[in-house]
């Protein structure tokens, strides 16, 4: 707990001292005070203090004493009240609490209600969506690729493919102001389409280069030829297993007969609202951000050209996305937020597989 305490980001600097202070106790008994506080910089007369503490009240005494200060005068019934107002009411004609109008209603402060929601966590601005996988095989799929990523076959080579379509050629009409100290980049909503392309890419999971492809249309005759592509760079010998989404042009009477006649290729479909786990995405992310959303291009030639420039320097200095999450981890996740969101009666009577 100390050790963690230490890592913690959120731990105030003060008690990540006094940790530090303990664990130096414990594991050099022969120091002095004075050579633990000189680790820490502390005095020796402060590591005596601590150590008494910590020795009488344990974690609970590295902790800061109350501070004296004027006197409550908001009651745990009144912030009761707001907290409950905040999440069982909403204020007429509108969809959710603002702190002046929770504040009105309650005889508050607006500081005073912006107090109590931090304290409790409560944001009524924020929304958050989600989408629980409706596929049957979930959890099978689930087990199934990230067991591809923790523990790839041997003499096999993992690769993650999808595809980003209707791409849009931008040119940029209006004037771009450069960022300044204190002022970001700015520029108008004017411009001129020249087009768009479709990009399909493949990324080894274990050594994070790519293989990309543009094409004008998005179809099975596209995502085939792309699969030649890819199955030509593929050394001889090895097995070939590809984590994609359920997208019909992956399961078309074209790409079953391509699969039989490369039977060393095998695909794993990722779960119905599941392509967060196919770690293409996170590159696909990569290059909106970095090239193409504020990217300039006078023709659909000069966009491809860039992303194919993308690509080219992320094979010049590959960088693998790691994957730390067990299976076992993301279905109890899953598990977690069913159970705490969806009705006591949906849940009733569920098997594992339902959740």
């Amino acid at each position: 707990m100390l050790s963690g305490l230490i890592r913690r980001r959120q731990t105030p600097r003060g008690l990540a001292t006094r940790a530090k202070v303990m664990l130096l106790s414990a594991d050099h008994p022969e120091w002095t005070l004075a050579e633990i506080g000189a680790h820490v910089s502390l005095c020796d007369d402060t590591v005596g203090t601590w150590r008494k503490r910590f020795a009488a009240q344990r974690l609970e005494g590295l902790r800061d004493a109350p501070k004296s200060g004027a006197p409550r005068t908001i009651q745990d019934e009144a912030a009761l009240r707001v907290v409950r107002l905040t999440l069982d009411t909403l204020p007429e004609g509108e969809t959710h609490w603002s702190t002046r109008g929770m504040a009105q209603v309650s005889g508050m402060t607006q500081r005073a209600v912006h107090r109590i929601w931090r304290a409790f966590g409560l944001r009524p601005h924020l929304v958050s969506s989600f989408t629980l996988s409706k596929d049957p095989l979930l959890i099978e799929k689930v087990r199934d690729i990230v067991g591809l990523y923790l523990a790839p076959p041997d003499r096999a080579l993992v690769l993650c493919i999808d595809e980003k379509p209707q791409i849009q050629a931008l040119e940029r009409g209006s004037a771009t102001f450069p960022m300044l100290p204190g002022q970001p980049e700015a520029t108008g909503p004017t411009y001129v389409r020249h087009g768009t392309t479709t990009l399909i890419a493949a990324l080894n999971a274990k050594v994070g280069s790519v293989i990309g492809q543009c094409y004008p249309q998005h179809r099975a005759e596209e995502f085939r030829a792309f699969l030649d592509v890819v199955h030509a760079q593929v050394p001889a010998g090895l097995e070939v297993h590809i984590i994609l989404d359920n997208d019909i042009t992956h399961k078309t009477k074209t790409i079953q007969n391509w699969l039989l006649a490369h039977p060393n290729v095998h695909f794993h479909f990722t779960p119905t609202s599941g392509s967060w786990l196919n770690l293409v995405e996170l590159w696909f992310s990569l290059l909106s951000r970095k090239r193409l959303r504020r990217g300039n291009f006078t023709s659909n030639d000069e966009l491809e050209q860039a992303i194919e420039a993308f690509i080219s320097r992320t094979n010049d200095a590959p960088k693998p996305f790691v994957w730390t999450r067990s299976a076992d981890d993301i279905l109890a996740n899953i598990k977690r937020f069913c159970e705490r969101h969806l009705p006591p009666d949906n849940s009733q009577g569920s098997s594992e597989s339902d959740h």
